[in-house]
């Protein structure tokens, strides 16, 4: 079998730093280099401070940084020393020409093929790392037949990664799977033993998978798309019981216990985000369509669109609750990067629900204690996101902490699950916002603490469910003090000493007056259909009969009407 010493990584990203790292760490004997033409990257990589943060990440890197694992910008002598290359560049989404907006721009993946077979000989194995659409390998084959040798055998293989972020160092030390595709020939099944070898150090033969080409390439976009259709399935479910009363998660773990279905991937939020998921669900929908299979396009395309319906729908629930505007008001959203664990913001549901509040001319004040602010602005300045960056700067603030942004807010929104979010100081934010105080929990990541909350005062609009609350209305000069209402007396009574008469020109509060707008409805425009002005007013007292000042309150409390928002 063939024996591999040295490999190169050429991509120094999400991808190819951590596992790299991981391997050099767990196959001391391997000497592996990470290569990258962005110089200032590598020195982050060779420095204190990591291009990437990776729970566990730093103390990987640092076991074996200068031992056995190296980062350089030397690309060609890394790739000439090697017996194993890893293609770990990016595959943005095109964003021009034929498949625009879908299709996998393979540019990157195209200039590793060719500076690969002009610069090595001998025998090598090519490795896809990056996620790629189905038959990359097959056009990375095609340049290295093109461009042969004599002394030159290089094999490709797809290796694609299934790591998460947050939990990427976890996925490579204990991984569900290993996935090997190659060619089902002589040379190829080699080249697949060889690699094999390499991830055997640690990862038990039962977990290692070998297929041809076309099945390890398909099976990484069909993994991504699964997960991302699960998600989309629960944030459907979360839009339906936020207008029935039922509770997303509730009806998560129900369904969950189903051992057919399983709980991962059944957690309610603001959408999907990262670099994977929409991008993998676009290129297999692309496929479909090249392949003439419309109706399975179709069918991946809802996906997405259920993830974008789901961020504007978020995004319009807090404009609805604070009045229908938020022109000029100040909105604290905590958390940027897409998930926590980690300061990648990469398509993150942040980026969109910020784009949607700014169309609206809100004030943000966000906060994230991993993504810098130069990315924020960077974010939110992309042409597709806004097409005027002043603008951006006049309306969006990156705060030092998590008080600083809601010092004084209409509303705080948490976009991100990060773990310290659960445990700030609520009492304190409430005293220092405007009131009502509105909180859009995105990520149900404060549902221990919604009674205490409510308490403090907050109106809560969690995802996927309906906060309801029932206060009677009171009219303020009965406050004070309410005796009992008597008994009800028969027709035709007149009022008692005991039963003053009210004021003769008073008008009587009826719960279709704007009177009766009490805390549970800050959130409804006055416009609103299900607002106080359009329900059905009360039957009249009947003939006869004239309500007193001890029976007023009994005849006008009513139940604050359940906020739909």
């Amino acid at each position: 079998m063939f024996q591999i010493n040295r490999i190169c990584c050429i991509g120094a990203g999400y991808v190819g730093g951590p596992t790299c790292s991981v391997i050099a760490h767990m196959c001391p004997e391997i000497h592996v280099t990470v290569v990258d033409v962005n110089e200032s990257r590598i020195n982050a990589w060779n420095s204190d401070t990591l291009p990437i943060y990776e729970p566990g990440l730093k103390e990987v890197v640092e076991s074996c940084r200068g031992k056995n694992l190296f980062f350089s910008t030397d690309i060609d002598s890394a790739i000439r020393d090697a017996d194993l290359v890893f293609i770990s560049v990016n595959t943005p989404t095109k964003t021009y020409g034929m498949g625009k907006g879908r299709a996998a721009d393979l540019k990157y993946i195209e200039a590793c093929a060719r500076r690969i077979v002009e610069v090595s000989n001998g025998y090598k194995i090519v490795t896809e790392k990056s996620t790629v659409p189905v038959r990359a390998a097959e056009s990375i084959r095609r340049i290295f037949d093109s461009n042969t040798k004599p002394n030159l055998n290089l094999q490709v293989l797809s290796n694609p990664e299934f790591l998460a972020e947050g939990t990427a160092v976890r996925d490579l030390k204990e991984p569900d799977r290993v996935l090997i595709g190659g060619d089902e020939t002589a040379e190829g099944q080699r080249a697949i033993r060889a690699l094999c070898g390499v991830y055997e150090h640690w990862v038990p033969k039962t977990r290692i998978i070998t297929t041809n080409t076309w099945s390890s390439e398909l099976s990484k976009l069909a993994a991504n798309a699964f997960l991302a259709q699960r998600i989309s399935s629960i944030n459907s479910i979360s839009a339906l019981c936020e207008s029935t009363g039922a509770d997303v998660e509730e009806v998560a773990l129900a369904i969950g216990m189903d051992q057919r279905i399983g709980s991962k991937f059944l957690k309610a939020s603001v959408g999907f985000g990262g670099s994977c998921f929409q991008k993998d669900v676009l290129n297999l929908v692309y496929l479909c369509e090249a392949l003439n299979l419309p109706e399975v396009a179709s069918y991946w395309q809802q996906v997405i669109d259920m993830n974008e319906y789901q961020r504007r729908r978020f995004a319009c629930r807090i404009i609805d609750c604070l009045f229908n505007t938020v022109t000029g008001k100040k909105i604290a959203l905590l958390g940027f990067s897409f998930k926590k664990d980690t300061g990648d913001t990469r398509e993150s549901s942040s980026i969109y629900i910020s784009q949607y509040l700014l169309d609206e001319g809100a004030k943000l004040h966000i906060y994230d204690p991993k993504v810098l602010k130069e990315q924020i602005i960077l974010d939110l300045s992309q042409p597709h996101i806004s097409e005027d960056p002043n603008r951006v700067s006049e309306l969006v603030t990156v705060s030092v902490d998590p008080y600083q942004a809601c010092q004084g807010a209409h509303a705080l929104v948490i976009c991100t699950e990060w773990d310290m979010f659960r445990d700030l100081d609520y009492e304190r934010i409430y005293d220092h916002m405007l009131k009502p105080a509105f909180l859009f929990d995105g990520r149900r990541l404060l549902d221990q603490l919604h009674p205490r909350l409510q308490n403090i005062g907050f109106r809560l609009r969690p995802s996927g469910k309906k906060v309801t609350s029932s206060v009677p209305y009171t009219p303020a000069e009965l406050r004070q003090h309410q005796p009992e209402p008597p008994a009800k007396k028969a027709k035709g009574h007149t009022p008692t000493q005991h039963q003053p008469e009210p004021p003769a020109k008073k008008a009587k509060a009826t719960p279709h007056s704007a009177s009766t707008r009490t805390s549970g409805q800050e959130g409804q425009s006055l416009t609103h259909p299900h607002s106080a002005s359009t329900r059905t007013p009360p039957r009249r007292p009947k003939s006869g009969h004239t309500p007193t000042q001890h029976q007023t309150p009994h005849l006008v409390s009513i139940l604050l009407y359940e906020d739909n928002h």
